[in-house]
This record gives C-alpha cells, structure tokens and sequence, in this order.
C-alpha cells in the first residue's frame, strides 16, 4: 500500500548536499515498478537525471530512460524523463496558445526570451511550473503526447520552494490580469490539491533537520500541500549502547586480546577517541530524528549505500521506498 494512492505530482526539494536528485529519480523508479507510467522532471539546469542514469545530456524533450518494469498486476512501468528550461518553456507555451512558431523563433534569435525571464524572474517559476503542470494536466492542445499516472519534480531547495510554486503569489506584482496570471492562477489549484504533495528530504544534522522543519511551516502558511519527510543517507547502527560506553582502556584492551589483536596504548587511545566521536554522532543522530518524528509527517529513512548512487543503487533505493510506503 501507498501512502499517497491520489497524489499525481510529488514535488521533491530538500538543503542541498541531502540528496533530493536521487530521492526523486528513485521515487520516479519506485512509482514505475508499481506499474506507473512516470515522468521525471528537472529543473536547475544541472543535468543531474542525466548522470545517475548514465545517458546523454537531455533536451527540452520527453525521454524514455526505462521500461519493462514489472508491476503488480503485470503491467510494465516506464520512467520517461525532461529537463525544463524557462526559454524552451516560453517556446513551446507561445506555439501551444499562441500558434507563434516561427515568430517564437525569431523572439529567441533576438533575446527577448532571455530578458523576459531575467526582468521578471517571478515569469521564469511560472514558466517552469507551467510545463510541470502541462505534463499532469495533459490537454489537447498537445497532441499525440504521453499521458503520465504520475510525475515526480526534482524541485529547487527548500530555501526557495515556496517561491517556486506559489507562482501566483509571486506574479501579483507583475501581472494582475491577462494570460499568464490566468495560468499561474490554474496552476495553484492543481499544486494547492490533493494531487499534488510536497516531500522534503534531510539528512540527520541540526542545519538540514531546522531547514525542514522551516519549510513544512512555510509551505502550510500558504496552503500547499506537505507529503512525507525523507530521511537519507543514514548510516548504520552497529555499535551497541554497552559498546559505545566501552571507554575504560582495560576493557579495549582485553576485547582486542581477545580477538587475537596485540594491542599497545597509542592503539588503543585511538580506538577509544574514535568511539567517543563515533557515540557523540549517535546521540546528535537520535536528537534529530526525535524532531523529525515530532513534525506530524510520514517519515521514510534511505540507507547510506558505501558503493555510492549508481543505476543499480538507485533500483535498490527504490525498493526501500515501495516497501516503506512512498510510493
């Protein structure tokens, strides 16, 4: 089971350096293997999709990374994946409802695109929201394209992700009517729906853990809607509470002796100063995930894997995700 059977579009953000590119394209994996036709989109320009699938640079097009992933009723699942940016965007919104083609064009050879969307950064959100929510809420002025059960958005951080997403808000001061304020205004009801969840990803330190515990009172001042609290890059918990207490050097040195290890002092300080770091990381680690149960959120936790994040990782990071109930 899901705990998010109607959401359609998982917006994901987190501090930067907690891993919220990986979270999305394993959640994107772990959507697919329940049978989900899935889009994965990005955002910053990074090509960060394109690295941990280890395939091209992406264009401002649709792209099947996966397919044939096996669900539970036995349909195949399928991750396709787009990197969105603001100029493309306009591009192809002026084509879509506008039928400006060529004359699109030749706003691109001129560099009006660029100074609209450096003037007015609030249009550039609007641009890149735009083309997400197009994607969930396929029309048929795009004709022939996929239609997705579900699209994960790999999302600016969570310093910025109000910004992002309360497009009309952030359009107040530039455009009170006409058509790109009436966008921004259907987009909100799509990202402030029940469709819609914000999932925000930490890491065990005080800075990142602060930071989503800011964000989730954020985004519910202005009524969007907060998913599930990504717990990543956790290590494991080897060390026993009698063993993290093991300080006396007598003790050290009769379990190494014990094990068939000649011990002299300068080992064995070392290995004691190594296990009060290593206790003092545990007690920071239970001090946090103590206020991140307290934020009255679902909560998943993701290994730290000690191979790195490669496609294979990704697969495994997926699985954790289906069995924890993301997705």
């Amino acid at each position: 089971m899901t705990d998010w059977p109607k959401v359609r579009l998982h917006v994901v953000t987190g501090k930067g350096g907690t891993g919220k590119s990986t979270v999305a394209a394993a959640l994107a994996l772990a959507l697919a293997t329940r049978g989900k036709n899935v889009l994965l989109c990005e955002v910053e320009g990074r090509q960060g999709i394109a690295r941990m699938f280890d395939v091209d640079p992406l264009p401002f097009e649709e792209r099947r990374l996966t397919t044939g992933l096996p669900g539970p009723d036995g349909r195949p699942g399928v991750v396709h994946a787009l990197h969105i940016d603001p100029e493309s965007a306009l591009l192809e919104y002026l084509a879509l409802y506008y039928k400006l083609g060529r004359a699109g064009r030749a706003l691109e050879r001129f560099g009006v695109i660029e100074f609209a969307t450096t003037i007015a950064p609030g249009v550039r959100d609007v641009l890149l929201t735009g083309k997400v929510f197009e994607a969930v809420e396929r029309n048929s002025r795009n004709k022939g394209a996929i239609q997705y059960d579900a699209v994960v958005l790999d999302a600016p951080p969570t310093g910025r992700i109000v910004q992002f997403l309360n497009v009309s808000n952030e359009l107040a001061g530039l455009a009170k009517v006409g058509p790109v304020k009436s966008q921004a205004d259907t987009m909100m009801t799509l990202f402030r729906s029940p469709r819609t969840a914000v999932h925000l990803v930490t890491v065990l330190e005080e800075m990142p853990v602060q930071e989503t515990v800011d964000g989730i009172a954020e985004l519910r001042s202005v009524d969007l809607p907060v998913g599930g609290v990504v717990v990543n890059l956790v290590r494991p918990q080897d060390l026993t509470a009698e063993q993290l207490d093991a300080t006396d050097p007598e003790t050290v040195s009769a379990d190494l002796k014990a094990a068939g290890v000649e011990a002299d002092d300068a080992l064995v300080e070392s290995l004691i100063s190594e296990g009060h770091e290593h206790a003092e990381r545990r007690a920071l680690e239970t001090s946090q995930r103590a206020i991140v149960a307290g934020l009255d959120v679902p909560t998943y936790e993701l290994p730290r894997l000690p191979q790195g994040v490669d496609l294979g990782a990704l697969y495994e990071l997926a699985a954790t995700l289906r069995e924890q109930g993301l997705a």
